[in-house]
């Protein structure tokens, strides 16, 4: 090679050499739903929903699965997947969000005369659900962007949600974002102090006695009765012989008195 030739090659160091990107995090696309994503979706949304139910009054997705079939046939509803890693069926499906331009379901509680009457056109958030292991990471962020950019297009002035307010970390993460409380009203509950509806036990009474144990307890009754009434029977103390009597000692009852001695006749003499 000649001087000519290794003056006019670049130089090989590492400012030379094509640039490689690191290792890039993959990316989150999102989609309308399709039919044969609902199995997936629905075991999708149990799986976030699963530990915050245990500690809400109100059900935070669909009370089943066949209500969440049924929102898939509404009209006016949107259904969105937010899936990372590869397109296709291999992809994992890492959010979810559902909303709606109008009230509906039979079960809603929502006061259509609430938004009139203040001027406000709402886009009415149902679901949000990100992945547990992708909380944290953004994923939470890009659906709200998606859904404000919906509400956009559609005219809409406000997102509307529900959250439970013992959901500290969604409380959190909607407060961070600007949102505020609407409504003032919250599930409630006393305790009634009452009785148990099973009265406590209690004992069996005594066997009921025939006619013949009848006459048998009557007579043994009886008999104890006459042995009662009788006067007890005074045992006899018995003196050894030529023991005197103290003074003062009365006879024992019964006792009897000793023979008195006959006075000897008085002979001719004594006369």
């Amino acid at each position: 090679m000649s001087d000519e030739t290794a003056e006019n090659q670049a130089p090989d160091d590492a400012s030379t050499r094509p640039h490689k990107p690191p290792h890039a995090e993959p990316l989150v696309r999102v989609r309308r739903i399709h039919r044969r994503d609902l199995n997936r979706a629905w075991e999708f949304l149990k799986l976030c929903f699963r530990a915050v139910n245990r500690e809400t009054v109100e059900y935070q997705r669909p009370r089943s699965k066949r209500r969440f079939l049924e929102v898939y046939e509404e009209e006016g509803v949107e259904q969105l997947l937010f899936e990372a890693g590869a397109e296709g069926d291999a992809a994992e499906i890492v959010g979810y969000a559902e909303c709606a331009f109008e009230i509906t379901g039979s079960d809603n509680w929502m006061n259509e005369n609430f938004f009139t009457r203040r001027g406000m056109r709402p886009m009415f958030v149902e679901e949000l659900a990100v992945h547990p292991d992708y909380q944290g990471r953004g994923v939470g962020s890009f659906l709200l962007e998606q859904l404000e950019h919906l509400a956009r297009v559609r005219g809409c002035t406000h997102l509307v949600l529900e959250v439970a307010e013992n959901n500290k970390r969604a409380m959190q993460f909607y407060r961070a974002r600007h949102f505020q409380k609407l409504d003032a009203a919250v599930f409630m509950a006393r305790r009634v102090d009452a009785d148990e509806e099973l009265l406590p036990p209690r004992p069996l009474k005594r066997k009921r006695a025939s006619a013949d144990d009848d006459k048998k307890t009557a007579k043994k009754a009886s008999a104890k009765k006459t042995a009662a009434e009788r006067p007890a029977k005074v045992a006899k103390v018995v003196k050894p012989v030529g023991e005197k009597k103290s003074v003062g000692e009365k006879k024992s009852v019964g006792e009897k008195k000793p023979a008195k001695k006959a006075p000897a006749k008085k002979t001719a003499a004594e006369a």
